[in-house]
């Protein structure tokens, strides 16, 4: 605990974690890292879970939470709260769940905005959500595919079309298995190749040779 620093600066505060982290490591103590990133960064709620969690690891004991839902380090249970005029758009909710130490301490850009863009895919679920909660807000008109009535086949309807199914699928099963047995069957001729001796082959060449003196 000596080495210690006194500060309010990233670094400071990423040192002062990292030991911590050794000493809970070394005692078994195991920590949700998600917990110590939302504490580091001052995420809504995360200190208080941190303590709940070290708190039940250390008396083996369970406590009532502070909050029931599960633990959301996000600003979505607060949007949650407010009228739909007041709620965030996609910007200020960006704004709202990414701290600037978060980018100070983890400068990569991809990493960086794989973490905007899952942020962005959660905001835009949430008004989707919002749009079917509320259709007549957003004036939303039901679809051709939606107003068509559902009538649904009878049975002897979809015991014929069970029926066309299996027979097809037989076929497809005979057609496979004939082409196979038809592979199978295919007449092969053996050929006998023989070989010329290096008798031969010097005799030849030999002969070869006379004719051409002849010639000359």
């Amino acid at each position: 605990m000596h080495e210690f620093k006194t500060g309010n600066s990233i670094a400071t505060k990423l040192s002062n974690w990292a030991l911590l982290e050794r000493f809970f490591i070394k005692r078994h103590l195991n920590l949700a890292k998600e917990l110590i990133h939302g504490t580091i960064h001052r995420k809504p709620g995360a200190a208080e879970a941190l303590i709940q969690n070290i708190y039940v690891i250390l008396t083996s004991r369970k406590i009532k939470c502070i909050k029931d839902e599960k633990i959301d380090l996000t600003d979505t249970s607060y949007q949650k709260m407010l009228p739909m005029v007041a709620r965030s758009t996609a910007t200020k909710a960006v704004k709202n769940n990414i701290r600037i130490t978060e980018i100070i301490a983890e400068p990569d850009t991809v990493f960086n905005q794989q973490k905007v863009q899952t942020i962005l895919n959660r905001h835009l679920q949430h008004r989707y959500e919002e749009r079917l909660e509320n259709p007549k807000r957003f004036d939303i008109k039901p679809t051709l595919g939606e107003l068509a009535v559902r009538i649904f086949p009878s049975i002897n309807a979809m015991e014929n079309m069970a029926k066309l199914l299996k027979d097809k699928r037989s076929k497809i099963s005979l057609s496979s298995s004939s082409s196979e047995t038809s592979k199978e069957t295919v007449p092969f001729q053996e050929i006998q190749v023989k070989q010329a001796t290096r008798s031969d082959m010097s005799a030849d060449l030999s002969g070869g040779s006379v004719t051409a003196v002849n010639e000359k």
